[in-house]
């Protein structure tokens, strides 16, 4: 069987690996191993963090619907509340939006749902 020598294959595994690692600080961004390593961490985080920002949003949501029916005398609970009884169905995100740069049409619906 013929020798087979690998220093291309391998140096284009380690280019690649280094390539995704751009940016990176010390050695993660020179040594393939910690690149490696680095490049596995940063997928979990990413994985993870996707799923979080949604909560985020969904909380960020909250307080701007809060802030707007503060100003009604109501509280974010009891808004909701009272926008499930009368079926009004918008969700937080448009509530939100609606609050934030709307306020007279958000007024309308604090209106309707009193």
């Amino acid at each position: 069987m013929a020798r087979v020598k690998r220093g291309t294959i391998k140096n284009k595994g380690r280019r690649n690996t280094l390539s995704q690692v751009k940016g990176y600080r010390f050695g993660r961004s020179t040594k393939k191993r910690q690149a490696y390593e680095a490049i596995a961490h940063a997928g979990a985080h990413a994985f993870a963090h996707r799923r979080d920002k949604k909560s985020n949003f969904r909380r960020l949501w909250n307080v701007k619907i809060n802030a707007e029916v503060r100003k009604y005398e109501l509280s974010y609970s009891q808004f909701i509340h009272l926008l499930k009884e009368k079926n009004i169905e918008l969700n937080r995100k448009m509530l939100a939006e609606i609050a934030e740069y709307t306020p007279e049409s958000f007024k309308r619906i604090v209106d309707q749902v009193k």
